[in-house]
């Protein structure tokens, strides 16, 4: 039982607040802003760097507490203990950054880089499962929305690193110690459950068209101010004044709550009261005419035999959810589905997060010195596949019964071009190469979200998205910090300094993530062809239809 709040305005208080808060939950994307500081003033190897970009994505995506906590206790605990996290880890890196503590230990840094870093899972994990709670027959919009402002941070974050902080790495990590938990603190309150709407609402659909061109134009706004600060020397008045509208743009999805305000519609006063809080579930099971059996495994009795047996008292025990109900983590986890999208989400965004994390360097090694752009690009285009694969997504699972994993599936592809792109290292070809990667990066998180949703429910959509997000350090670990930096060392050896220069830097990293992706691209294959009749039933007539609940 939660504390829910009735009425058609509060989910979209609550949808604008959480675009703050993601972006907040972005802060993990700041690494390579001041990764290079930390080389230079502590004086770690490439190796020693790597392994610190691995404690970073262990942190971000480690978050099954998180997902468990969820389901306990309000959203505002959850923020909560996000903020303590974000505070005491920046902290400690500002300490050792400034050498304000001098000598801290290499593990003690490492450890509260993770916990700096963890303070994502517990943003994230809030925002995303009160929203698409909110918001049950729009999962795939709300997802791409709420990922693509995520993605989106990083170049948020750069453009607050140049224009407030000066390009300051300590000032950055004192910024993300206090700025990020203030935000927090200051949004806990709007972001609660509310009411979910259930039935086709045309203004709706117009709502979440105001908010993807909101984000768009913010996208757009962002990588070109970072291009004119890098082309021209701004003034401080210019910077201010291209920071101060950057927030207004930001500010852009609370307009719709304003709306509703001034121009409430019919249909709200008619359909939902808007005057009291109502202590009820969530999210009430619906009673559904849908057909199930095409999709059953084969392994339950006929539901009237079962039936029949529990009116004569012979069975008690409640039949185990097929795919689309509510499922327990438990009974998740032995599912062929369950693993398949696992594997399929690792290979994508663990090969993806090893360039991200390496970028930096990957840029100077093909000869570029500044390689600020190299990383608003990244983010820019990661926040156009984010944004971009929920729409594509829910437009075709609306109208075809498509599965999600399709896009999975071609993104995958085209990350095989990218990183042969990279290995290449041909004039030109470097930029093109991250935008693609940008994208194609964007649409792995975007999908897996509503997917994994849709095929195992709701109710504990906490922790089982938190796992499968497990993907993304595991891949940090193997990719970056034992594959990437180990053969980055190697041949910075051979040229008898700490930094390589040279296509051979990355260019074996480079043909074995391509492989890594092959692999990918067949489990995707093979995943989609299993859950399609999955898809045909809830999107039967071109809508998202709760199943029957298995009574959970």
């Amino acid at each position: 039982m939660v504390n829910v709040k009735g009425g058609t305005r509060p989910p979209w208080v609550g949808l604008g607040a959480a675009v703050w808060l993601q972006i907040a939950s972005g802060n993990a994307y700041n690494f390579p802003l001041y990764s290079h500081s930390l080389k230079s003033v502590l004086g770690f190897n490439q190796q020693q760097l790597t392994m610190l970009g691995v404690a970073n994505d262990i942190g971000e995506n480690v978050g099954l507490i998180p997902g468990v906590v969820c389901n306990k206790f309000p959203p505002w605990v959850i923020l909560l203990i996000g903020s303590f996290s974000c505070f005491f880890g920046y902290g400690v890196l500002w300490l050792s950054l400034s050498q304000t503590v001098q000598n801290l230990p290499y593990w003690m840094l490492w450890i509260a880089l993770c916990v700096a870093t963890n303070s994502s899972a517990w943003f994230s994990t809030t925002v995303l499962v009160t929203n698409m709670r909110n918001f049950p027959l729009s999962r795939g919009t709300v997802a791409g929305i709420l990922k693509g402002y995520g993605g989106l941070s990083a170049a948020v974050y750069a453009e607050v690193y140049s224009a407030l902080l000066h390009n300051s790495s300590s000032k950055l990590l004192l910024f993300l110690a206090l700025g990020v938990p203030t935000l927090s603190l200051s949004m806990m309150y709007f972001i609660r459950p509310c009411t979910p709407s259930l039935g086709e609402d045309s203004s709706e659909s117009y709502h979440f068209l105001f908010v993807q061109v909101a984000s768009i134009v913010l996208g757009v706004y962002v990588l070109t101010t970072t291009i004119l600060e890098d082309v021209f020397s701004l003034n401080v008045f210019v910077s201010y004044t291209l920071l101060g509208i950057m927030v207004v743009l930001l500010m852009a999805p609370l307009a719709i709550p304003v709306k509703m305000t001034f121009y409430p519609s019919t249909r709200g006063k008619l359909g939902v009261s808007d005057v009291s809080e109502n202590s009820e579930p969530l999210l009430t099971p619906l009673s559904s005419s849908a057909n199930l059996g095409s999709f059953q495994e084969g392994d339950e009795i006929s539901e009237v035999d079962m039936l029949l047996a529990e009116g004569e008292g012979a069975v008690k025990k409640k039949r185990r959810p097929r795919r689309g109900e509510d499922f327990k983590f438990t009974e998740a986890l032995v599912k062929a589905d369950f693993w398949l999208l696992f594997l399929v989400y690792f290979f994508g965004v663990g090969s993806g997060v090893t360039v991200l994390n390496n970028l930096a360097q990957i840029g100077i090694a093909q000869g570029l010195h500044d390689t600020k752009i190299l990383l608003s690009l990244f983010s820019f285009c990661n926040f156009v596949g984010r944004l971009g694969g929920g729409v594509v997504s829910e437009y075709f699972v609306r109208l075809k019964a498509l599965p999600r994993t399709v896009w999975m599936t071609c993104t995958q592809v085209v990350m095989i071009i990218s990183y042969l792109l990279f290995a290449s290292a041909l004039n030109g070809t470097l930029y093109a190469a991250t935008a693609l990667l940008g994208v194609c990066y964007g649409v792995q998180f975007t999908t897996m979200v509503p997917t994994a949703s849709e095929l195992f429910g709701l109710k504990h959509f906490g922790i089982i998205f938190n796992f499968m997000s497990l993907g993304n350090p595991l891949g940090a670990y193997l990719f970056s910090g034992l594959l990437a930096g180990f053969l980055y060392d190697n041949e910075a050896a051979k040229q008898h300094t700490s930094t390589c220069l040279g296509p051979h830097c990355f260019r074996v990293t480079f043909l074995i993530l391509a492989g890594v992706c092959g692999v990918g691209t067949m489990l995707s294959i093979v995943l989609t062809m299993r859950i399609k009749p999955v898809y045909q039933m809830l999107y039967a007539g071109g809508s998202f239809r709760l199943p029957q609940s298995s009574n959970h």
